[in-house]
């Protein structure tokens, strides 16, 4: 199992227990179809990043960077 996937599953479990012992809402959707789409999101998001292919990217030198401009005028001296 992987450490991340344990970490998140026992530290969801105890901000579960935290809110019910000392009467915090929880943070979460209220009903059971809520509860699902942000599982379907997740497990979505954690399937797509495993299996579509890392590419490098090819519009890097269109992103603005620290200084807000685009290509050559945006690079660092």
């Amino acid at each position: 199992m992987d450490w991340k996937l344990a970490a998140g599953v026992a530290l969801g479990f105890g901000i579960g227990l935290g809110c019910r012992v000392f009467g915090i809402p929880v943070p979460a959707p209220p009903v059971l179809v809520g509860a699902l789409l942000v599982v379907a999101m997740t497990s979505g998001y954690l399937l797509a990043d495993r299996w579509l292919p890392h590419r490098p990217a090819r519009q890097r030198g269109n992103c603005g960077g620290p200084s807000g401009r685009s290509g050559k005028a945006g690079q660092q001296p």
